[in-house]
């Protein structure tokens, strides 16, 4: 990517010497900001996509994370804007009937079909020239990355003018927190049980929708966190920017299903993140555009204690093995993503094998 590529919001304020530590949306570090560096939620007439009444827990990262994602699209696409939302967590806490929180119009499709959904009301808008209208297609990771996937992948290959927004929690928050295909290896839920010699989910079990996105080359993928709002909206805002689909991976930690505090939900999606468990990641066209990079790193013993859902590989004189490669698969990332500053993403493609040597002091790791 040349030097004089489109710049995201996010950089011209890190070329400002900003640092991202935020204390409102005014504000970053004690410093009150230009207008134009300010995130949408504090302009006085910004839209209003998720509004009072839902029923979302105490500490929800996903109800968060769709009031910003769905706020920003809202505002790139100048008010005109139509969500299909799939069965979840997200659906049930913010529509029970007859009530809705939803402030745009939104359609509640099945757990397997939002992807599909989707791709018909852009079809119709676009049967009827309508294309000042733009669609969102939003859903959980059990509605995204397990049962959704073949209309996501069917989404991604008719190119279908469509943004859709995977709101990961790593596990089917809603029906009682079973395992999913997000959810991370050694990780407790009510179909993993912290038993036996391979305690919670298994290694080598689950996908990775942002790289299998990544592989349909499509023209925009991205993933986020909760814990950089400022950085969540510009991506949505350079999403909205492009035609065809597009997709955004959210991780949005659930205090009921990880076993972790209200207060720490942007803590526990920042130590995902500084860690190397989560890449932070923009690509265009089936190639990396843009890292975010790790600026303190930190053990990711340091993720897991905050989280219940973890509590197992400490008691009893711990699982040491299971930290171990829970640690190789963060090393891992942080090498084929070139998280650390001064680093680079592996030589050629992130989705084929690695150059010879490249990861030889990590060849016996996973990725979770």
């Amino acid at each position: 990517m040349s030097a004089a590529a489109d710049r995201s919001p996010q950089a011209e304020r890190r070329d400002e010497g900003l640092r991202f530590y935020q204390t409102g949306t005014f504000a970053v570090g004690g410093r009150l900001l230009a207008e134009h560096q300010r995130t949408v939620q504090s302009q006085p007439r910004r839209p209003s996509s998720l509004t009072k009444g839902h029923r979302a827990c105490q500490g929800c990262g996903e109800a968060l994370g769709a009031r910003y994602a769905l706020d920003a699209a809202l505002r790139a696409a100048g008010g005109r804007l139509i969500a299909a939302n799939a069965t979840g967590c997200l659906e049930v806490f913010s529509s029970p009937y007859p009530e809705s929180s939803w402030q745009l119009p939104w359609i509640h499709s099945l757990f397997a079909n939002a992807p599909a959904v989707a791709s018909g009301i852009a079809a119709a808008l676009r049967a009827k020239g309508r294309e000042d209208v733009r669609v969102v297609g939003q859903g959980g990771d059990g509605g995204t990355v397990d049962i959704g996937l073949a209309c996501l992948s069917g989404m991604f290959e008719r190119h279908d003018d469509v943004l859709y927004i995977c709101y990961d929690n790593q596990a089917y928050m809603n029906t009682g927190v079973q395992r999913s295909a997000a959810t991370p290896p050694g990780a407790r839920t009510a179909t993993t049980e912290p038993l036996g010699g391979h305690p919670g989910n298994d290694f080598g079990q689950g996908k990775s929708a942002p790289l299998i996105a990544l592989a349909h080359e499509i023209p925009y993928v991205a993933t986020a966190t909760v814990a950089e709002l400022h950085d969540l909206e510009a991506k949505v805002a350079r999403a909205m920017e492009i035609r065809g689909p597009r997709y955004l991976h959210l991780l949005v930690p659930c205090p009921l299903g990880w076993g972790s505090e209200p207060s720490e939900t942007i803590l526990i999606a920042r130590l995902a993140k500084e860690s190397g468990l989560f890449p932070v990641f923009e690509a265009i066209d089936g190639a990396i555009h843009a890292v975010a990079k790790i600026r303190r790193q930190v053990p990711v013993r340091e993720y897991l204690r905050r989280q219940r859902r973890y509590a197992h590989l400490f008691a009893d004189g711990g699982r040491e093995d299971v930290i171990d490669r829970l640690q190789a698969a963060a090393d891992r990332n942080i090498v084929r993503f070139g998280l650390l500053e001064g680093s680079a993403p592996l030589a050629g493609d992130l989705l084929g094998a690695p150059a010879p040597g490249e990861l030889d002091d990590l060849s016996g790791a996973q990725a979770p």
